[in-house]
Order: structure tokens, then sequence, then C-alpha cells
């Protein structure tokens, strides 16, 4: 037992992303169940769609799980209130501070672990009370950090600055990486591309197959005026990258986003419209497999990784 599944109550130390159109209860009840840590994706929910599946994940593992709430997200409070009288027992926080809501939530019995993608961020986060950050590096796909800090560069400086348990995050796609960044300081990671290309997924499986067709330098971090995004090149993220270049402002590039572009591309499956946000690690991610699968393989992986650090580079 280390500190992650010490402080989360599970048996490995590996998080599900609480990732849009991809996190609903299917997939944190699959994970949870193998012995990691589901997470329901409140970003593409509102607090209805929320509780329903809160109340389905409920029904379909007795084991941890949690909910992840981007704080900037415009049902932010109502979805706060609504896990504390669901008595969930996890909330991952991200897209904002955590002050505002972490001393609440610990107040009502739940575990805060709040995303950061700098050292300074995480630092804040352990001043605001959070039990757990997650280290993410730009190499993660979805909303990320403007500094673009790699993960194998983020963890080491979050670790030092730190006290509280960390959680790596971006571009972990193999037990190797697993073990990586354990070197490295973490006592856990988070997994996003893997498993939202696996079977429990929510995405559409025109999405999935994409993302196992996916080889290296597909994706690209786009949208560093408005909120940086990590997506797949498609037609819409190369007019998003020809205005970009062209020196469009932020409204220009409102207008050319719309609404629900990520909802078409991984819920819809629209691979010409869609954004489809998907991490680095697509690059590893070789068939759409059960959750159970995974955690076999990167159980394996990372004991043959592992072994391997007796050969020493010195």
């Amino acid at each position: 037992m280390n500190r992650v599944t010490h402080l989360l109550g599970i048996k490995y130390p590996i998080i599900q992303g609480g990732m849009v159109w991809c996190s609903g209860w299917r997939l944190a009840a699959a994970v949870s169940n193998a012995g990691g840590l589901g997470l329901l994706g409140a970003g593409s929910m509102n607090p209805d769609l929320l509780l329903e599946h809160i109340q389905k994940l409920k029904g379909a593992t007795q084991l941890p799980f949690g909910v992840n709430i981007p704080l900037l997200f415009q049902h932010s409070e109502e979805m706060i209130e609504l896990v504390i009288r669901e008595k969930v027992p996890v909330v991952f926080t991200s897209a904002g501070s955590p002050k505002k809501y972490t001393n609440k939530l610990k107040q009502h019995g739940i575990t805060v672990v709040h995303v950061v993608s700098s050292a300074m961020f995480a630092e804040k986060s352990q001043e605001a009370g959070v039990d757990a950050v997650v280290a993410e590096g730009f190499e993660a796909g979805g909303h990320n950090g403007r500094d673009e800090t790699t993960t194998l560069t983020l963890v080491e400086l979050v670790r030092k600055r730190v006290s509280i348990p960390v959680i790596a995050a971006g571009g972990i796609a193999t037990g190797a990486a697993m073990a990586a960044v354990q070197v490295l300081g973490a006592d856990g990671i988070q997994i996003g591309s893997l498993f939202a290309s696996s079977l429990e997924s929510s995405a559409s499986m025109t999405f999935k197959n994409r993302v196992v067709e996916a080889i290296e330098g597909e994706t690209v971090l786009t949208l560093k005026k408005l909120a940086p995004v990590r997506m797949m090149k498609n037609e819409f993220c190369n007019r998003v990258l020809q205005m970009e270049n062209s020196g469009a402002d932020a409204d220009a590039l409102k207008a050319e986003l719309g609404r629900g572009r990520s909802r078409k591309g991984i819920f819809e499956g629209d691979l010409t419209e869609g954004e489809l946000e998907i991490g680095q690690s697509s690059a590893h991610i070789s068939g759409v497999r059960t959750v159970n699968e995974i955690f076999n393989q990167l159980i394996e992986e990372y004991t043959i990784a592992c072994d391997n650090l007796d050969n020493k580079f010195v």
C-alpha cells in the first residue's frame, strides 16, 4: 500500500481520467471494480444527468469512486452540492482555484484532489488544503496547461514543492511509463487516453477506432488564446491552426469553435468537424480493449519494467 492507495482506499494507484463524453458510470465502475479509482466526468453533464450516473455507479460497484468537476463549469456549484448530498467519497477538481470548495467538501468527509499544470499551482493547492494533486503534463489530451511543461519535468518539480501525494498524468499508457513516473516521485498515476478508447468508455466507437489508428505526431496543442486543448488533427483542427498562424484573435477562434465540438467528435463520432480530444499516448494504443484487459497489461508491463531497472545505466 502506498500513499495514494491508502488515501483513496483502492488496490492499485491507478486513476481513470474524468474525461468529457468518455467517463460515464460504466467506465468508472469498471475501473473501480478492477482495483483503481473510477471517475465520472461531470464536465459533459448537467446536474440531473450527473445524479443519474452517480446512482447507476453506486449500483454497479461497492468500491470507492469519484467525480471530476471543472470549477469554471457553469454547473460547478450545483454539482458540489450534489456530490455532498450523494456522499461521493472522492472529488477531483480542475480548471479553477481549489480554494472555493475544498474546505466545504472536506467538512463532509470528501477526499479532494486538484489537477495542476505547474509546481506553483501545486503549492497553492496544498495551501488550500487539498489531499493530493495531479501533476498533468502537456502530453495529456483535452484541456491543458499553457506552459507546455512535460510530465517528465513537471512531476519532479511538483514533488519538490509539496508534501502531499502526487499523481502523475499526461502521456501514460504503459506499465513502463508507470514505473518511470514512480522513479520521478509520483505516488500514483492518472490515465485518460487509454481508458477513453476502452470498451466501457461512453465515447463513440468511431472515435475509439480512430484513436487506435493514431500514430506519433497526430495530436497538437491548439486554442492557446482561449483554453489550450490537445486534439487530433482533422479538418476542424487544421482550420484552427491556420487561423492561429494567421493571427486570429480570441473572438474569431470562439466563433469557429462554436458549441458542442467535443460532443460532436468524441460522443457522436464526427471525425471531420468534431474536436477529437486525445493525448500523445494515443500512439501507444493498439486496440479497443476492456478495462480488465488494460489493467492486466499495465500491471504485467510495470512488473517487467521494474525488473529491468536492475540493468542500471552506471
